[in-house]
């Protein structure tokens, strides 16, 4: 039996401040924070991948500064038990100021339905695991401590 892999893109994107950006989503029902970016296409690299994401999610052209991480445990995908989740993570820069509103509060959608997303930032200070959904988004949260915070 064979079992599909869902490869997923993301990107860390840091201000001036250290502040780096999250979105929270309202997908299949569940209240999800997370990395911005989402599923690589057919026939599309991880960089193309991450640069159309981001400019499908926040309207943002950015360049990709360097890979982050890659999942290296296994992780079930939380949508399709049958599916293996594989994330890469890139650090990311904006090559203009984000095109969406960024706002205060999680889950501060302009109209609550199916789909919903809203943007907002975290201190790299106060960063944790505890903000984030998904086993993975945390372990990068850890790993961002782990590596901005000395």
């Amino acid at each position: 039996m064979s079992y599909p892999f869902n490869v997923r893109v993301y990107g860390i994107l840091m201000d001036e401040n250290r502040n780096v950006l999250v979105s929270d989503e309202l997908i299949k029902g569940k209240y999800i924070t997370k990395f911005p970016g989402g599923g690589l296409e057919f026939g599309e690299g991880t960089i193309d991948a991450i640069k159309r994401e981001m400019m499908e999610e926040t309207n943002t052209e950015i360049e990709v500064i360097e890979h982050f991480y890659t999942t290296d445990f296994f992780q079930v995908s939380a949508f399709n038990p049958q599916a293996q989740v594989i994330s890469i993570y890139y650090l990311i820069k904006a090559l203009s100021p984000v095109q969406v509103p960024i706002k205060q509060k999680p889950f501060d959608f302009d109209e609550v339905k199916e789909g919903a997303i809203s943007f907002r930032q975290i201190p790299l200070s106060t960063i944790s695991e505890e903000q984030f959904t998904f086993p993975i988004d945390k372990k990068v949260a850890e790993l961002l401590r782990e590596r901005f915070q000395k």
